[in-house]
């Protein structure tokens, strides 16, 4: 397949920048199917913590029991249905027995 510089406009600033024939084949390479959204500034921004939110940021913590013990004990993810769910305490523990 030939390749073609592209003229793509930023999502974000929107300033034009050029999504080059050479990042496109990588891009093809990768398996990736979208055309970058940002320019390379915006992309550096975002990268450094300055734009947009990041899931890390936002982590919700779940108040839950443990599975083991009964314990009240918070989580950082939502449990699903069916699995177990560990306190600090029995996590460690199980992880000390899953190791030895």
């Amino acid at each position: 397949m030939e390749y073609h510089d592209k003229v793509l406009k930023c999502s974000e600033c929107g300033a034009e920048f050029v999504f080059t024939s050479g990042e496109q084949m990588f891009f093809a390479d990768k398996g990736f199917k979208n055309e970058p959204k940002r320019c390379k500034n915006c992309k550096a921004k975002r990268a450094e913590g300055g734009g947009g939110g990041h899931a890390s940021s936002m982590r919700s913590e779940t108040k839950t029991n443990c599975s083991q013990c009964g314990k009240e004990t918070t989580v950082p993810f939502r449990p699903t249905q069916g699995r177990p769910v560990f306190c600090r305490e029995c996590f460690q523990q199980r992880r000390a027995m899953g190791a030895a």
